[in-house]
């Protein structure tokens, strides 16, 4: 394995978890998600050589992730296709406890929002500060702020309903 390998490995290794909170939140399929997150490692390794770490990678990481799932979300919305459903996931937990209740409440609510305020309060659950989710989805810090305001009014209104 030469040095870029190496590299593009431990990099990946590193933030799996962001790479595959993005593809969650496009999906719930468990194989779907699998799916965009191999896409979004395809994008990456082909980014990767000319990253030139102007932005943190963290950053570069999340924008390259968001980009490829809202690509694939748009042209599965284009080319309605019917899911093949089974009554048991083999990944379920067979116990779930109120928490996990609510998780999963507030991932169908977020589910619900357009794309791109999925991403800037999927940003936000992530503890990225303002300037950083303005920076990833190309809007002003101040613009950020006022729509997380209004996104997070909108998800409240869904738990009313």
């Amino acid at each position: 394995m030469n040095a870029l390998e190496s590299e593009f490995t431990r990099t990946v290794r590193e933030h799996r978890s962001t790479i595959y909170t993005v593809c969650y939140m496009f999906s719930k399929d468990q194989d779907e998600v699998a799916d965009l997150f191999q896409e979004v490692l395809i994008n990456l390794w082909k980014s990767f050589s000319s990253y030139e770490g102007r932005a943190d990678v963290r950053s570069w990481i999340y924008r390259v992730s968001l980009n490829v799932c809202i690509s694939i979300d748009r042209k599965k919305k284009r080319h309605k296709t019917i899911p093949l459903t089974m009554d048991i996931n083999p990944f379920e937990e067979t116990e779930t406890n109120n928490n996990s209740r609510q998780m999963d409440m507030l991932r169908q609510r977020i589910a619900k929002l357009p794309q791109f305020d999925r991403a800037i309060i999927l940003l936000w659950l992530e503890n990225m500060s303002y300037e950083e989710i303005g920076m990833i989805v190309g809007i002003s810090a101040k613009n950020v702020s006022v729509r997380l305001f209004r996104i997070k009014e909108q998800l409240k209104q869904m738990s009313n309903e």
